[in-house]
C-alpha cells in the first residue's frame, strides 16, 4: 500500500481550512485516511501560531514507514525542521519559451536596441 501524507479539505465555500492527513494514495482526497497528523488553516496571518500544527512524532512515525509527503506538506515539514526543505526551482522546463520564441525574442531586443542607438 502506497502512503502518502497531504492535505484533505475540510472547510466551508470560500473559507478553506485543511487537515493534514496519511492515506492510501488511491483514496480521495477529502475521502478515507488513516490518521490526521495536523492541520493547516490559510485564513490565518503567516506567523500566527495556529496557522500550522503538526503532531512531529507522528510524522516521524509515518515516515519512516515509507509514507511520501505532497509537496505542499514536504513545505511544511521543512519549516518545522521535520525533513529536508525541498528544493523550489525558479521557473518550470515545461513553461519555458521555446527555442523559436527565444530566437525571435532576440532578434526583437537587437532590432530595439539598433532603433535606440540610431535615434541617439
Amino acid at each position: 500500500m502506497a502512503l502518502k501524507i497531504r492535505m484533505a479539505r475540510a472547510g466551508a465555500k470560500k473559507r478553506p481550512f485543511y487537515n493534514i492527513v496519511v492515506a492510501d494514495s488511491r483514496s480521495p482526497r477529502d475521502g478515507r485516511f488513516i490518521e490526521k497528523l495536523g492541520t493547516y488553516n490559510p485564513m490565518l496571518v503567516k506567523d500566527h501560531p495556529d496557522r500550522i500544527k503538526l503532531k512531529a512524532e507522528r510524522i516521524q512515525h509515518w515516515l519512516g514507514v515509507g509514507a511520501l509527503p505532497s509537496e505542499r506538506v514536504a513545505r511544511f515539514l521543512g519549516d518545522a525542521g521535520l525533513r529536508d526543505k525541498p528544493a523550489i526551482s525558479e521557473r518550470p522546463k515545461q513553461s519555458a519559451p521555446r527555442k523559436k520564441a527565444q530566437e525571435r525574442a532576440a532578434a526583437a531586443a537587437a532590432a530595439s536596441g539598433e532603433a535606440g542607438a540610431a535615434t541617439a
